[in-house]
């Protein structure tokens, strides 16, 4: 950059979306209003669009901050988005699961269902089956009691024949044969007779194979009864588990209500502790500023000494040892004492120089920074922290400097009195005696200090122990509170189990009373069924019995009425 006219590097430039790109290239703009801005600063500038300046040049410092922090605020709310698209997300995978494992629950329940009306259909086939053979069970019936009906008939007839034989008989027109005409209606009635006996033995066959129906329709029934019995054990077993797991859940909330009251308490004992550190803070704070105060009126007393005429320091010496003391040894004393008091004048001496030097410097550094640019301020500025530093830090060694010369002056001052009265020099520097003595006041304060020092101390190892306990109780509070979420976690997984087996409980006891409600009636249909055909069995069997003992007689009435058509004396009635 030349002295009359400066140059501007183009590093980037803004969008009108306000966006900002860097500028490819090397583009360089000569312009005289940068001169009030030193080497490598940081500027703003408007650019016409054919690379011309318009209004001022700004510099970037502030914009620059502002875009930060814009750009900081917007990585927070990036943050922030982040955090609930993670939270939306998690929330999404638990919906998720949670219509996955109902979907899943659903086609159980379908699949159940689905298997029941199966069920229910072959039970509904087999109540049909039933119905179908109590219908032919009732024709077997009506056929039997119709042919009974024939049977009574013929042997009505029978016995009408045998009526008018009889009366014949007894009239004496009776002859000892029948005609033709005769036979013929006896032997048609004896065929009747002897037909309605044989029919009965085709009814055995369909109730043969009713019976054997009903007998497999029986065993499907109890095939049913069986799952039946099977399902309500398990429902029974299944109500007894959830009973157990409902008290497990009860002891389990027991539990954490006690864990939620340790954290309470612990909480509370937290909070007390955490005000007795607090209380004990702010007494470390007092006692610390009550011994800053004191030492600065130590510093300052120390520092009047010094500077007034009118105070003193003196120091503690034995008066009475230096008047018994050989005059030679005294005197050879007070001369170390001159020589040392002179190291320590110089080497104070030094340090104030050096001090008056720094401080010099300090005054340079301020005037460079007031009129340095912008970019040399910020190593001007830390240049002058670290001068200060040193020059507090060399201030503060000097104190301890100038006090231990006012001691050994002090000293001096004591000895070369009681040398001069032993000489019988008259001591032409008695304004010193009138000076008010600081040396009490100063060790007072410095008693004081140290009392308040040892406090103060004290004071920290209590704050370092009740920081420890305090840490200790929070780290306590912590896993107790973890203790308490998972033990929370546990019985709300356990709660939701215990619900789900509730439901599959009724579900299942549901699944047993409609099985029995629809396996009762069709049983009753059973049974009713076979004591139906057990009935028509027995009448059959009565039939059969009573069938061969009628068939028996009435071979025996065929063989006399033929007998009787075949005798030569055959009469006309």
């Amino acid at each position: 950059m030349g002295r009359a006219q400066a140059e501007l590097k183009l590093l980037a430039f803004q969008r009108t979306d306000q966006s900002w790109n860097k500028v490819s290239g090397e583009e360089v703009l000569p312009t005289e209003q940068a001169n009030n801005f030193g080497d490598g600063a940081l500027v703003i500038v408007n650019l016409s669009g054919n690379r011309q300046i318009q209004g001022t040049i700004e510099a970037a410092g502030g914009r620059l901050v502002n875009l930060l922090q814009n750009f900081s605020r917007l990585l927070e709310k990036s943050k922030n988005q982040e955090e609930e698209i993670e939270q939306w997300k998690q929330s999404l995978t638990y919906q998720s699961q949670e219509l996955n494992r109902r979907e899943m629950e659903m086609e159980a329940r379908l699949e159940q269902m689905q298997t029941m009306e199966e069920d229910f259909s072959r039970i509904e086939q087999q109540r049909q089956e039933l119905e179908t053979t109590e219908a032919e069970t009732a024709k077997v019936r009506q056929e039997l009691e119709r042919k009974s009906k024939e049977l009574e008939g013929a042997w009505e007839q029978l016995r009408g024949q045998q009526l008018r034989l009889q009366e014949q008989v007894s009239e004496g027109s009776y002859s000892a044969g029948l005609d033709a005409q005769q036979a013929g209606v006896i032997q048609q009635l004896l065929n009747r007779l002897s037909g309605g006996v044989e029919s009965t033995q085709s009814v055995w066959e369909p109730l043969n194979q009713a019976l054997e129906l009903l007998k497999h329709q029986q065993s499907v029934l109890d095939t049913h009864w069986q799952q039946l019995n099977e399902q309500r054990l398990l429902a029974e077993k299944l109500e007894a588990d959830v009973e157990g797991h409902g008290e497990e859940v009860q002891h389990q909330t027991q539990k954490l209500q006690q864990l939620q009251a340790s954290c309470e308490q612990a909480n509370r004992e937290m909070q007390v502790q955490q005000t007795n550190l607090e209380i004990k803070l702010e007494s470390a704070r007092m006692v610390s500023l009550q011994l800053q105060t004191q030492q600065e009126l130590y510093q300052e007393l120390a520092r009047m000494a010094t500077t007034s005429g009118d105070v003193k320091i003196s120091q503690m010496v034995d008066i009475a040892a230096l008047e018994k003391m050989p005059l030679g040894e005294l005197q050879d004393i007070v001369q170390n004492l001159q020589q040392d008091l002179e190291k320590v004048v110089r080497f104070v001496n030094d340090q104030e120089e050096e001090l008056t030097l720094q401080h010099q410097g300090i005054e340079e550094l301020q005037e460079q920074i007031r009129v340095a640019s912008e970019y040399d301020r910020i190593s001007l500025e830390t240049q002058l922290a670290d001068e200060q530093d040193r020059y507090q830090m060399l201030d503060r060694t000097l104190v301890g400097q100038r006090r231990t010369l006012w001691e050994r002056e002090e000293i001096l001052n004591q000895h070369l009195r009681v040398l001069r009265l032993r000489q019988g020099i008259v001591d032409s520097n008695g304004q010193q005696n009138q000076k008010i003595d600081l040396g009490p006041i100063l060790l007072e304060l410095e008693a004081q200090c140290k009392q308040q020092s040892d406090q103060l101390q004290q004071l920290e190892r209590e704050i370092e122990q009740m920081r420890q306990s305090l840490s200790q109780a929070e780290e306590l509070m912590n896993q107790q509170t973890q203790e308490k979420d998972a033990k929370l976690a546990q019985v709300k997984n356990w709660e939701e189990s215990w619900l789900s087996n509730q439901v599959k409980v009724a579900q299942l006891w549901g699944k047993v009373h409609l099985y029995e409600e629809t396996l009762q009636p069709l049983q009753d249909g059973v049974n009713e069924i076979r004591q139906k055909l057990d009935a028509i069995a027995n009448a059959l069997n009565h039939i059969q019995k009573t069938g061969g003992s009628q068939q028996q007689a009435i071979t025996q009435i065929s063989q006399i009425i033929s007998s009787l058509s075949q005798s030569p004396e055959l009469a006309a009635s």
